[in-house]
Parts: structure tokens; sequence; C-alpha cells
């Protein structure tokens, strides 16, 4: 008898920019209801995701390799152990990718959030997880999770999992924090466009080698089918809500108009894809599959 397999092959997709080559690396996903959405009712939301064939709100989380100039960066870290079991897998797939998390130079990160930067560092021992790279993000990133007083005013959920998270993640970086004001590169080949909204130091990061560009997004969308549909629609852990909502319409217009490549770190793995414009929203639309480099 032949036994089918017990596992699915490792989250690594390669993606080529030019002379750099990009390798999404899939931490696993989380799940969670459909009360987080905000300037929409939860019937709208989920009618998106049925017509979607998604019947609930299952959330990607990804992070990127940048092979740049003989160089190698981490965009994001994933979750860590901090959240769901089904999240926490990029030191396993960078593993299966055959890197060696010492290569890493620089880890940047969009912003503070657990599912980002909650890999950063091993929850028993403090210690790094990527012990030669610098740690690289706006400067409005720290400025604002090391608030005390904004600390304070969250709810018991976000000051565990946002703030005390955050803090005790980067901690172990503060010798080699990297932190950017506004627009610029940050690494070979790698410009960063803030975004405010989400965070006060959400940021956005464009992959640029001749005439190729690709965009990583970071959270512009967390829920891809209901957001790009309907762009107003917001989380309730957005710092800023309008400000978020403005600059994912600034985000989409660009790309749409631009027929930009674009991923990012909750479109489904290895998330590469267009937008188009499609009504009164927008419409992904995945990139095929490449078999070669």
């Amino acid at each position: 008898m032949v036994k089918a397999p017990q596992q699915q092959v490792p989250g690594v997709y390669h993606h080529r920019v030019g002379d750099i080559v990009v390798t999404a690396i899939s931490d696993g996903f989380l799940d969670g209801s459909l009360d987080v959405l905000r300037n929409i009712s939860q019937d709208e939301a989920r009618h998106i995701l049925t017509d979607n064939f998604r019947p609930a709100r299952r959330t990607a989380v990804n992070a990127f390799l940048v092979y740049s100039a003989g160089r190698l960066a981490l965009i994001e870290t994933g979750s860590g152990n901090y959240l769901q079991p089904t999240a926490g897998k990029v030191l396993g797939n960078l593993k299966a990718a055959g890197v060696d998390p010492a290569t890493i130079e620089a880890v940047l990160l969009t912003h503070m959030h657990p599912d980002h930067s909650a890999g950063l560092t091993d929850m028993a021992t403090g210690k790094r997880n990527y012990p030669n790279a610098e740690l690289v993000m706006h400067e409005r990133e720290p400025a604002h999770w090391f608030d005390d007083a904004r600390m304070a005013e969250a709810s018991d959920r976000e000051k565990k999992l946002y703030f005390q998270a955050g803090r005790e993640q980067v901690a172990a970086y503060k010798d080699r924090w990297r932190l950017f004001r506004g627009e610029g590169e940050v690494f070979a080949g790698i410009t960063a466009i803030p975004r405010p909204g989400h965070t006060p130091g959400h940021t956005t990061y464009m992959v640029s080698s001749g005439n190729a560009q690709l965009l990583i997004w970071g959270d512009t969308v967390h829920v891809p089918e209901v957001q790009t549909a309907r762009p107003e629609v917001c989380m309730e852990f957005d710092t800023d809500q309008e400000a978020a909502a403005a600059s994912r319409r600034k985000v989409f217009d660009m790309v749409a108009t631009d027929r930009l490549a674009v991923t990012g770190m909750h479109l489904h793995f290895p998330g590469f894809a267009h937008l188009v414009r499609s009504g009164t929203g927008y419409r992904l639309i995945p990139a095929a599959w490449e078999t070669e480099l």
C-alpha cells in the first residue's frame, strides 16, 4: 500500500526582481473572528469571503528574505511562540531553505506587532535569533511602543501582545538598532516608504533592481479579499484607522496605476500578485508560479 504524504512541503518560494532574489518564507497562519473588522458588517464581510471560497478569517503570516548585492536581509520575523501554534514557522522554513540565521545582516520590520517582531529572540533564553543582524525600523515604532503613558491607556490584551511583547523582542537588539525617519534606501536595493496608520511607523519596502520592482506592502491589508474590495475597511488593532485607510488607498492607487508587482505579510502564501481596479474597489491577481529563477 502506498502511504499518502503526512505533511506539506516547506513554506519557501523564490521570486526574482532584476538581480535581486526575494524569497517568501511562511510563518504559518492565524485564525480569528470577523468582529475585529471596522466599517463593514460581519454579514457583508462573510459574504465577500464566501464568494472567494474563504469561509473564515484565516490570516497568512509571511516574512521575506532579500538577496541583494551579495548580502542578505530578512523583512519580518514572524510570530515566534507568542501567538497561535499554527504560526511561528519562520526559523524552521529558513532551515528548509538552507539559510543560517547568522548569515542575515539586517532584519527590517514594517512595524512592531507580534506577528512581525515576536520571532526576533528566543523566548526561553532571551537570545537573539539573528545574532549578527542589525535591527532596522522606523523611529516612530519604538517611540510609540516604549511609551509608558500610551501603554497605560491600552487594554490588557494590547499591553501584553503589543507593548510588552514588542519591548521584550527588540530589547536584545538595542545596541544594533538602526532607526530611519522618512523615505530612503535602508539596505542594498530596498527603499523604505513609510505608510503610517496601522501603527505610527508602519512602513512598506520597495525592492528595486534595474527596471524591476516589487513592493512589499506590510500590513496594508489583513483580510485581502475584503479590504481590496472595500478599502475603507479597517482593523480593530489599527492605531489610527483613518490614517490606515488613507495609507491603504495611496498604496492601492500606486500599485494599480504603476502596475507594480506586490506582496505582503498577510497575502495568501507565497503572496506575489498584482492589483487591478474593480468597480469601486480593487482585485488581487496572484502571480503565476515561477518555475525558474
